[in-house]
């Protein structure tokens, strides 16, 4: 429809995943997010999780969404906290909150085969089952092997729902991350799901349904929710400059696929190997910095491996000004948030999006944050690099003015994240 990127994108949203009018909590784009993944790993405890907390508060980052993730619970399928690890969980919720943060809890699809739960589930057929069998399926993913709920089953897509509604009332929780759901575990040639037809994807597509649910929900795998108030994190990054380099070009895809509210995987990387055993001497500070930039000029940002262990004073403090930045900003991203729910626009836009017909079709490391902020991020481990700017006036984040329709060589040390202000409106 029409001649421009931007004509054809509101065509295919209205058509094919349209705005749902709902976005999810404004908090996701105005405060950072913590997942204390990298720093416990499947170590999940209560003493480490307020440690986490408290240093965040401590080395002055802003209070904002704290994700506690994998192995929090007794097993999969269970939703009680482990007693040994957690002994007071409702007391330590209600730390986290009179700290300032919203808590979040990692859940999966999957179920521990003989426990109650698994049991219960089996009796009342709410499990997916092996093909032309009544036994439960077991899957094999990259915790073991495990049941799986079958969603298909309205009646067991209610039960799940309502044992997640019930833990957010016992214990305070705010939301769920809700990893797994990935569309390639559901192999139609293995497994029998309940209404008959939705393999693949589809369950996938269930499991987003139900976060869409919550207010605070977190995806990695998800299938056509477009459009849909679904908080969509990029699908894991490595630490390295080459995963730093994706990081524009996937989250502006997302935004073309109808997935404004979308957040640029872990800074730094979600591999948590690459965090093990090292200290600020071994380590690229400068990637994570870099890292850090990026995310602050993006809908939402979140922090896994902890800035305050890896980097030195002068890092530390760099990655920390660029935190309280996307705060600072967070009243024009959620303008843009706002915008999205009832236009399905991006957030994070090609260049070729707002400046149609100028040389943009292949440029992909740079973006424009809404329509007003050019974002030319530094990728590589040298600090100099290209900015080609559109037709117009533009003013940097020094306060330096410049004429369009020309590209401009910029040195920036580490301190910097280069971005332009449109300035002839």
């Amino acid at each position: 429809s029409g001649s421009t990127l931007k004509s054809a994108f509101v065509t295919a949203a209205k058509n094919h995943f349209p705005a749902s009018g709902k976005m999810p909590s404004e908090l996701f784009m105005s405060v950072p997010q913590y997942n204390t993944w990298i720093e416990l790993v499947y170590n999940q405890n209560q003493k480490d999780v307020l440690k986490y907390a408290h240093a965040i508060v401590n080395n002055g980052f802003p209070e904002g969404v704290l994700m506690i993730d994998d192995n929090w619970q007794k097993y999969y399928g269970n939703f009680e906290f482990k007693p040994e690890t957690f002994p007071a969980p409702k007391e330590m919720v209600d730390e986290l909150h009179s700290l300032g943060f919203k808590v979040m809890l990692w859940v999966c699809p999957y179920v521990s085969p003989d426990s109650k739960e698994y049991r219960f589930l089996r009796n009342n057929g709410y499990l997916i089952k092996e093909k032309d069998s009544d036994s439960p399926a077991i899957f094999e993913w990259w915790n073991g092997k495990s049941a799986c709920y079958d969603l298909s089953n309205p009646n067991a897509f209610a039960y799940l729902l309502g044992v997640l509604k019930n833990m957010q009332k016992e214990y305070g929780i705010d939301g769920f991350k809700f990893d797994a759901g990935d569309a390639s575990a559901y192999n139609r040639d293995k497994i029998n799901v309940f209404d008959g037809k939705s393999y693949g994807p589809e369950q996938s597509e269930l499991w987003a349904k139900m976060g869409a649910e919550f207010q605070f929900n977190e995806y990695r795998a998800c299938w056509k929710m477009g459009g849909q108030p679904i908080v969509q994190r990029l699908s894991d990054k490595v630490y390295s400059w080459n995963s730093l380099k994706q990081l524009i070009p996937d989250m502006l895809a997302a935004g073309i696929m109808g997935h404004p509210y979308t957040c640029p995987d872990m800074i730094g990387g979600g591999e948590f190997k690459s965090f093990e055993n090292i200290t600020a001497e071994s380590i690229d500070q400068d990637l994570i910095v870099r890292s850090g930039q990026v995310h602050a000029m993006m809908p939402m940002m979140q922090f896994s491996v902890a800035p305050w262990r890896i980097l030195d004073k002068k890092r530390l403090s760099i990655v920390k000004h660029y935190a309280n930045l996307h705060k600072e900003y967070d009243e024009y991203i959620l303008s843009f948030a706002k915008k999205a729910s009832e236009t399905g626009e991006p957030i994070v836009r090609y260049m070729e999006y707002e400046f149609p017909g100028q040389g943009f079709e292949k440029c992909q490391d740079q973006f424009m944050l809404g329509d007003k902020y050019l974002v030319a991020p530094i990728l590589t481990p040298d600090n100099t690099r290209n900015v080609i700017l559109p037709e117009g006036k533009w003013k940097d984040d020094l306060g330096n003015e410049f004429n369009g329709q020309q590209t401009i060589t910029v040195e920036a040390g580490i301190e910097r994240l280069p971005f332009y202000e449109r300035i002839d409106r």
